[in-house]
């Protein structure tokens, strides 16, 4: 019989939270064809996570009995069901089943009349459940990357009146339809890479919507396909908008109205003659700068000894981002926090670190150490060692729970599990020694960005793949531009934190104010071989119709 020790101690101390995951749980459940009876014995749980476990193919139906669960997260696995009697956790607030491979979910999840938060993207579903309306609270849903041809009926429904996040991205949905308006609280709509050919005017209905994207799709109107790549949201929904009231005017009748749109037509015929202004707004231009051979070019020397801890890794600088002005900085970090949760797996897959490159002390080392011999000044905090971080962020989440009857942990303390069992941690080290990033943890105090930083060392690990860390940072790249170009549109004022250094903002709308210089950056090894270069030409490759790549 395998031993679980994590559940014994779960039930010892009476914990409100178990977490599982990663190939010694996989072994264990190979072994006992799926997870422990006594788990399900385990009824102060409020927040179960069983993950990366490929051998995990179904969940029991004794999981019925955890009648206290608030979020469920069974994520990376292989399911290929779930029973209905998931419908009887009627305090399940999350359910995430991502990355399996569910070709259908069952109806119980209509009965969860608590649930919020619903996550069921990376699978092979081909439709959703009917129903979902009855769970009027739900806040967000994710049924990205499945094989999805429409929404359910009562989708769009006025009963979710808090349905605020829609992402339904890389499916093969054919229609949106116009009832859409009625998700009075959508502020994020993304159903890009889909076989949408039209977008509803109804659309533009939706009062709080901030987000929308549907790049990927062949619309009719090549005119809207052209902002749909190039525009910000407001600017499309103006646009639908009008569309709308020209097909009211149509169907009014009205002899007025009918004027007035022979008039806005030959101002359209006027304005055809011109330059089209979707066509000229504003391609993003990303220029990459070939590392030189010369000793000054910054190389990163990566140890053998992470090969068994976090072995991949790499590192690009990237000039010309405006942080400065008005919320850049803070949408940066926004943008990166959704990676992290997104594309990286909550860190698990790959984790992203940005420096101030001119605070960092080269030539760079990655390594590994023990837990009591690194030490870092964490953002936000002193020096202290590796050992007495995780323990102070395990305080930090015991104190959390206690304090607010959390079902979940925030902010750090939700990564703490992916370092245990570690003898080694792996670390970034400059010049004078010291720690700089410690993934997938925290960053070093010492090379914080700021809206004062003109140049990012920008680095991505992960324990995957080294096509990971690259998809990684191409994606993280090319939001960097979008974002840049949204500063460059909006001319927002700069310094409005006191972190102004004084200097003028170049004026928006120039090509250098938005255009990105991506700098190589060399990973080699311990004997100087080179292992990485990053970007080559096979990255940064993906097509984007309104993003230029110049390799200089």
């Amino acid at each position: 019989m395998e031993q679980w020790p994590e559940v014994d101690k779960a039930a010892a101390e009476r914990r409100r939270e178990l977490v599982l995951q990663g190939s010694g749980v996989d072994k264990r459940i190979s072994s006992c064809g799926g997870l422990p009876s006594s788990l399900y014995g385990l009824q102060l749980l409020n927040y179960l996570e069983v993950s990366q476990c490929p051998s995990l193919t179904e969940i029991h139906g004794q999981i019925q009995h955890l009648t206290n669960l608030q979020s469920l997260v069974l994520c990376r696995n292989k399911l290929a069901s779930v029973p209905d009697v998931l419908g009887a956790l009627k305090s399940l607030k999350v359910l995430d089943l991502s990355g399996n491979s569910l070709k259908d979910l069952p109806q119980g999840i209509t009965r969860l009349k608590e649930l919020n938060t619903l996550n069921v993207s990376c699978n092979c579903l081909e439709a959703l459940p009917d129903g979902l309306s009855q769970c009027t609270k739900l806040s967000t849903i994710n049924v990205s990357k499945n094989h999805i041809t429409a929404f359910p009926p009562d989708l769009f429904s006025e009963r979710l009146d808090l349905l605020s996040a829609l992402v339904a991205s890389d499916n093969s949905i054919l229609e949106l339809r116009g009832d859409i308006h009625k998700l009075s609280a959508l502020k994020v709509l993304d159903v890009s890479n889909n076989k949408l050919s039209e977008i509803p005017s109804d659309l533009s209905d939706c009062p709080k919507l901030k987000e929308i994207n549907f790049k990927g799709n062949k619309l009719s109107d090549k005119r809207l396909e052209k902002m749909v790549n190039g525009c910000q949201t407001k600017s499309i929904l103006e646009y639908l908008r009008g569309k709308g009231r020209g097909r009211q005017c149509e169907e009014g009748g009205d002899a007025d109205n009918k004027k007035k749109k022979q008039q806005q037509r030959k101002k359209k015929g006027k304005a055809a003659e011109e330059p089209d202004e979707v066509e000229e707004l504003d391609k993003m231009v990303v220029r990459v700068l070939h590392v030189s051979e010369a000793p000054t070019a910054l190389t990163v020397k990566v140890s053998a000894e992470v090969k068994d801890v976090r072995p991949y890794l790499v590192c690009c600088l990237v000039r010309g981002m405006n942080l400065k002005a008005g919320n850049a900085l803070k949408r940066f970090l926004i943008a990166q926090t959704k990676l992290h949760e997104d594309l990286c797996g909550r860190r698990t897959i790959a984790t992203i670190a940005t420096h101030d490159a001119q605070l960092v002390k080269c030539p760079l080392v990655y390594e590994v150490k023990p837990p009591t011999q690194l030490k870092i000044v964490s953002l936000g905090r002193r020096e202290m060692t590796a050992v007495e971080l995780i323990r102070h962020l395990h305080l930090e989440a015991d104190e959390l729970r206690k304090q607010k009857k959390r079902q979940n942990v925030t902010g750090l303390h939700k990564y703490l599990q992916l370092l245990e069992g570690k003898s080694f941690y792996p670390c970034l080290v400059d010049a004078e020694g010291d720690v700089i990033s410690f993934p997938p943890i925290t960053n070093s105090e010492k090379t914080k960005i700021r809206k004062t930083t003109k140049e990012l060392l920008i680095e991505v690990t992960s324990s995957t793949s080294l096509q990971t860390c690259k998809d990684v940072l191409d994606a993280l790249i090319i939001k960097m531009a979008e974002l840049n170009k949204f500063t460059a549109e909006h001319q927002e004022e700069a310094g409005s934190d006191g972190e102004s250094d004084g200097a003028p903002e170049p004026p928006a709308g120039t090509d250098a104010s938005s255009q990105l210089v991506v700098q190589q950056v060399r990973t080699v090894d311990q004997d100087g071989n080179l292992k990485v270069v990053y970007p080559s030409k096979t990255d940064l490759s993906k097509e984007i119709s309104n993003l230029t790549v110049i390799w200089s």
